[in-house]
C-alpha cells in the first residue's frame, strides 16, 4: 500500500545536506504565491539584499539560481567559457576535477594547477602556469575543497590570476557562512555556493554573484550562452532590479527557507558564525584526537566545517558509518576519490554546528569503535571536547 513518506529522524554530520533550522522547515509551509507577485517580488528584493552582505560585496549580480550548488557552479561556466577558450582550473580534490568536467564540456581547453588531495593550492604554482600561457583569462578553483576539508587561500589565488588580467571562478559551497569569505575586499569575480551546509538551508539553491568584471565578460560573449536557462543575463531579467520578467516558476516555498536562513545568519553575524565553527572544530578535534584519530590535512590548511579524520586500520569504515546510522541516528560520510574507504568526513555545518551534536558524534564513534575492537578509553574523548567548550563558551 502507497502511504505518505515519514523519514527517520537524522543528526546530520556528513559533508551535506547539513541539519536544516526549526525555522527554516517552518518557512517552508507557509502559502505558496505566485513567482511573480508583487509580495514575492519584494521578498526577491530582500533576498537579494541579504546575499550581498553574506557574500560580503555591492555586485547587483548576485541572486539565487533554482537547483544545488551544481548548478551554480554549471551557471557560472556555461557563461564565463565560449568554445576554444583556454582556462586554468585548479584542482586539489574532487570538487576541482568537476569543475575540470564542466570546462571542457563548455569546449574549453582546460589547463590544471593540481596539489595533492588534503593539501591546499599553490598561489605560487598557479603564477608559474600563468606565465606559460598568457592568453588565459578565467581561472577556476575550490576555496573549501569538500573531499577533503582543505581551504584554500582564495585571496592569495585570486591577487595571482589579477596580476595576470585573469578572472577567478571560485567554488564557495562549504565555505560560505562557516569560514572568511569577502568577495569584493578579496578581488573575486564569480562566486557559487549552496543552500544546504552552513546556512542551515534545504538543498536545491544556489547564490552566486558576478562582479562588474564578469559581468562584461558575459555580454561580450562571441556566441550565447549554450543553456537558455543557466544564461544569466537571461535570469537576470526576474532578478533585476523592478517589474520582473518572467523566466521560470521559481522554487518559491524553497526562496521563503532561504530568506529566513540568512535572516538567521545576519542575526548571528558573520564573524560570529565564523567562530562558532572554528570553537566547534577544536571541540570535535580534541574528542577526535583522543579516539586516535589523525586529521589529513595540516592544521592550517584545514576548513573547520568538514573534518576529514583517517579510519583506525583493520576498521571497516563503510560499516562503522551504517552503524552510526541504524543505531544512534548519526550521518557522517565516507571518502571520495583518492581518499575512499579511507577516511571519514565529519561535517560540522549550520545548525549541525552544536555542541550536543559534537558529544552525540564522539560518544557514538566511541561506542562503536570499542565494538568493533578499537582499544579506546572511555568516556576521556568526551572529556576532551568538554573542556574545549567550556573553556571558550558560545551561545
Amino acid at each position: 500500500m502507497n502511504r505518505s513518506f515519514h523519514p527517520p529522524r537524522r543528526i546530520l554530520m556528513g559533508p551535506g545536506p547539513s541539519d536544516v533550522h526549526p525555522r527554516v522547515l517552518e518557512a517552508l509551509a507557509r502559502p505558496t504565491i505566485g513567482h511573480l507577485d508583487p509580495a514575492f517580488v519584494e521578498l526577491m528584493g530582500e533576498i537579494k539584499t541579504l546575499l550581498q552582505h553574506a557574500f560580503q560585496t555591492k555586485n547587483a549580480m548576485t541572486f539565487p539560481v533554482s537547483g544545488p550548488g551544481t548548478a551554480g557552479m554549471e551557471s557560472c561556466f556555461a557563461n564565463l567559457v565560449e568554445p576554444g577558450d583556454t582556462v586554468i582550473v585548479c584542482r586539489n580534490g574532487y570538487f576541482g576535477h568537476r569543475m575540470q568536467a564542466m570546462a571542457l564540456r563548455c569546449g574549453a581547453e582546460v589547463v590544471t594547477v593540481d596539489a595533492p588531495w588534503g593539501r591546499a593550492l599553490d598561489p605560487h604554482n598557479l603564477d608559474d602556469e600563468l606565465a606559460k600561457h598568457p592568453a588565459i583569462r578565467l581561472v577556476a578553483f575550490v576555496h573549501a575543497e569538500t573531499s577533503t576539508g582543505v581551504l584554500s587561500d582564495a585571496q592569495a589565488l585570486a591577487e595571482v590570476a589579477r596580476r595576470h588580467n585573469c578572472l577567478t571562478l571560485v567554488d564557495a559551497v562549504t565555505s560560505f557562512a562557516g569560514s572568511p569569505l569577502d568577495v569584493d575586499a578579496w578581488g573575486l569575480d564569480a562566486v557559487y555556493t549552496g543552500s544546504q551546509k552552513c546556512l542551515s538551508c534545504i538543498p536545491g539553491i544556489s547564490p552566486l554573484t558576478f562582479s562588474d568584471r564578469a559581468v562584461q565578460a558575459v555580454r561580450a560573449r562571441k556566441i550565447p550562452v549554450q543553456s537558455w536557462f543557466m544564461d544569466l543575463t537571461e535570469v537576470e531579467k526576474y532578478w533585476g532590479e523592478g517589474k520582473p520578467g518572467y523566466h521560470h516558476t521559481a522554487p518559491i516555498n524553497s526562496l521563503y527557507a532561504l530568506h529566513v536562513a540568512l535572516l538567521m545568519l545576519q542575526k548571528e553575524g558573520l564573524e560570529p558564525a565564523w567562530a562558532r565553527h572554528r570553537l566547534h572544530h577544536e571541540a570535535l578535534r580534541a574528542g577526535l584526537e583522543s579516539l586516535g584519530m589523525t586529521f589529513i590535512v595540516p592544521e592550517a590548511e584545514r576548513t573547520p566545517q568538514l573534518n576529514a579524520v583517517s579510519v583506525p586500520e583493520g576498521v571497516n569504515e563503510a560499516k562503522v558509518r551504517r552503524r552510526l546510522l541504524d543505531e544512534h541516528g548519526l550521518e557522517i560520510g565516507g571518502g571520495l576519490g583518492d581518499f575512499a574507504g579511507q577516511i571519514w568526513r565529519i561535517g560540522l555545518m549550520g545548525y549541525s554546528s552544536r555542541a550536543e551534536n559534537i558529544l552525540k558524534c564522539i560518544e557514538a564513534l566511541e561506542a562503536v569503535l570499542q565494538e568493533e575492537g578499537v582499544d579506546i578509553a572511555a568516556g576521556r574523548a568526551v572529556d576532551e571536547a568538554e573542556r574545549v567548550l567550556a573553556e571558550a563558551p558560545l551561545v
